[in-house]
């Protein structure tokens, strides 16, 4: 059979090929053509050379890069793939031969002649390097660095005052309704995955077919298969963030020998690690060398045997080094084996079988299937480890804290037919440490009760929902004040009659953003946290973790509620905010500050006018911006998604931007309009309703 490709409307690819090796050459062949800029720029964060064209600001990604082995782990695990499933390794073989076909044809991608760089050639194992560069982050270790920060200045009580996880903690929406509350009496499986927004979008619309499946879904460019977000006709599947703490920190203590380096390890003595040195390219730089040291718990990523520029030792003396344990450089194995499993299935069972060889990211997962099963379940891979582990940095050096063994998957089922994740306490509860509040699972599960049947066309609703639960506290705070000036008076009153809901055109939304942000401001002023307000001379990656007004802002509600805050007289800090803000109110609307913020690599050569965004952190809709900081908003739905089990074809989908990573490409942004709306593309299913591009 020739491979084909296909496009809908919307130049979303449709590929159909005679196997599945030439389907993956086929997907990589097409994601170079829609996605070359995207590609090359996710080789080199994976490879840690970025800088190399894109200069002094990705230098800090680059280091860290080198330090934590992303790409020796891609080469370990991709030699494991070979060992153990040489089905899937030359699957991913293909994968790689079709990206690097594609990249030898002439790119369209405008950003190559700005840089003065051509594409560089895939290895075997780019893919495993991408995605492990992509989800390195997810389980936000660097929380740890800021939960030692707290617990060093205001003592251990203080830390769940701040439980958020990550510099913006916004997570995804997924829920599941059953056959028995829909009108078509099968399942329906809708969400949104909150992520950074970047330009061109972390998510590709694909349709894979051969003979062995077919399979519309979400796929990561860089990646084969359709790893997230798929369905195959007779069963559909989705995930969303667990919130799993599966990656640990550990105090090293690091000497220099005449032979290299030692750590001192739990049983006393010094152990030989592992060192070399790297030199990373700057674009309009100098050179930067990089010492690579490893332990017997992982990669050194924060200082070293002299500890860190400026700030050489911790509060013991001790010179700072902190090694990053994780999963993939333990085992070897980045769970690509669960990929073609995925596309093959049939049946949830077939799923659950699958997500059995699940390892990175954790993620919480829901299927169902056109003969009424259902799944909720965990999937990942979790170390079992002591306590202290999971919270905090630990010392190298003590007994205690070794992997020994994993944790079990934690399942769960349906409540009234219907199952909602939003990163909240649910099934993962047992695996993590900090969880998003539960305002988003609670709206939603409040929304789907509401009426007894539900259609795919009915989803959108519950994806657009701005209303915001979490403003109760400050409200109610506000509700109690008395002895205001009569504009804060009426400013007051505007603002506890508003109808709690973060919509773009909102005046009542943007007096609350702007109320907000100045009582984020004053918290984070107040000499009880002065203390916070400088973090250590760590890694400059590591910043946005240890950055005190994003950490108040986000944690705003359990601020405003816990019984005591170190002597901080919040109604009087609330009375301030307002009485700022009243003086000078906003003139316009939540939208007109609350502006799409996507992260590019290389800044688009003229400004690009974004528009304006419905949503909030906690709102259904999550679109964040950093309250007390900015309104702009850099992370939101990077995709949304409704899988109908009755009819594929009744199923929607959609991104922020569009199927193409090309500036100017008709299919670079003709989808922004339906995404800001609310609105869904049709899946198309009927190859007879697709234009035929070419051979491959």
């Amino acid at each position: 059979m020739v491979t084909e490709i296909y496009r809908d409307a919307w130049g979303i690819p449709h590929l159909r090929a005679g196997s599945a090796a030439e389907l993956a050459h086929a997907q990589g062949r097409v994601t170079a053509r829609d996605r070359a800029w995207q590609l090359e720029v996710e080789r080199h964060r994976a490879r840690g050379t970025s800088a190399s064209f894109l200069g002094e600001s990705a230098l800090a990604w680059d280091r860290f890069a080198r330090r934590a082995r992303l790409d020796d782990t891609a080469r370990r695990c991709f030699a494991d793939l070979e060992r153990h499933d040489p089905e899937t390794a030359a699957w991913v073989r293909a994968y790689v031969d079709g990206v690097n076909a594609g990249l030898a044809e002439p790119a369209d991608a405008p950003e190559f002649a700005r840089c003065g760089l051509a594409p560089g050639r895939w290895e075997s194992w780019t893919p495993l390097g991408v995605w492990l560069a992509t989800h390195i982050l997810f389980a936000g270790f660097p929380a740890k660095l800021w939960r030692e920060q707290v617990a060093a200045h205001l003592g251990a009580g203080a830390v769940g005052l701040f439980a958020t996880d990550g510099p913006g903690t916004s997570g995804s929406n997924g829920w599941l309704v059953a056959g028995e509350r829909t009108v078509t009496g099968q399942a329906v499986i809708a969400g949104d995955p909150h992520r950074f927004i970047e330009d061109p979008g972390v998510y590709q619309q694909i349709r894979l077919s051969c003979p062995e499946f077919d399979v519309v879904g979400l796929a990561v460019p860089g990646v084969p298969g359709i790893a997230h977000f798929g369905h195959t006709g007779t069963v559909a599947w989705a995930i969303t963030n667990a919130m799993a703490d599966y990656q640990d920190l550990y105090r090293e203590r690091l000497r220099r020998t005449g032979a290299g380096v030692e750590a001192l390890g739990p049983d006393g003595t010094w152990h030989r690690a592992s060192r070399h040195t790297e030199t990373v390219e700057v674009a309009g730089e100098e050179p930067v060398e990089v010492e690579v040291i490893e332990t017997d718990r992982g990669p050194v990523i924060i200082g070293g045997p002299e500890g860190l520029d400026g700030d050489p030792a911790d509060p013991s003396g001790v010179p700072v080094a902190v090694s990053l344990r994780y999963p993939p450089r333990v085992t070897g194995d980045l769970g690509f084996g669960a990929l073609l499993p995925l596309l093959r299935s049939r049946r949830t069972a077939d799923v659950d079988r699958a997500l059995d060889l699940w390892a990175e990211p954790v993620n919480v997962v829901q299927a169902a299937d056109t003969e009424g099963g259902v799944l909720h379940r965990v999937a990942g891979r979790v170390p079992l480890r002591a306590e202290a582990n999971r919270v905090r940095l630990v010392p190298a050096w003590e007994p205690g804290h070794d992997w020994h063994g994993w944790h079990a998957a934690p399942r769960a089922g349906l409540s009234a037919g219907v199952a909602v994740m939003a990163n909240q306490r649910g099934p993962a509860e047992p695996l993590g440490v900090e969880f998003a509040p539960p305002h988003r699972h609670d709206r939603i599960a409040a929304l789907l009760a509401a009426k007894d049947r539900w259609s795919a066309a009915d989803m959108p609703a519950v994806h657009m929902d701005t209303h915001l639960a979490s403003a109760t506290p400050l409200l109610d705070l506000l509700r109690g004040l008395d002895g205001l000036t009569p504009e804060a008076a009426a400013l007051r009153d505007r603002l506890l009659a508003w109808d709690r809901r973060m919509d773009a055109g909102s005046t009542g939304a943007a007096l609350y953003a702007a109320v907000r942000s100045a009582l984020v401001r004053r918290l984070a002023a107040h000499p009880a946290f002065a203390a916070l307000t400088v973090a250590p001379a760590y890694p400059e990656l590591f910043r946005p973790w240890l950055a005190l007004l994003p950490r108040i802002g986000f944690a705003l509600e359990h601020l405003l509620t816990a019984d005591e805050l170190y002597g901080v007289d919040r109604p009087a800090a609330v009375r301030e905010a307002v009485e700022e803000v009243a003086l000078r109110p906003p003139a316009g609307v939540w939208g007109d500050t609350h502006r799409l913020a996507p992260w590019r690599a290389l800044e688009a050569e003229r400004p690009v006018d974004e528009p304006g965004l419905s949503g909030d952190h906690d709102c259904v809709l999550c679109t964040s911006g950093v309250p007390g900081l900015t309104d702009l908003a850099a992370r939101g739905p990077a995709a949304r998604y409704v899988w109908d089990l009755a009819r594929r074809e009744d199923s929607r989908w959609v991104v922020p931007f569009g199927a193409s990573g090309v500036p100017g490409s008709p299919h670079h942004r003709d989808q922004l309009p339906l995404w800001l709306g609310g609105d869904l593309v049709p899946v198309v299913t009927d190859w007879d309703q697709l234009t035929k591009e070419t051979d491959v």
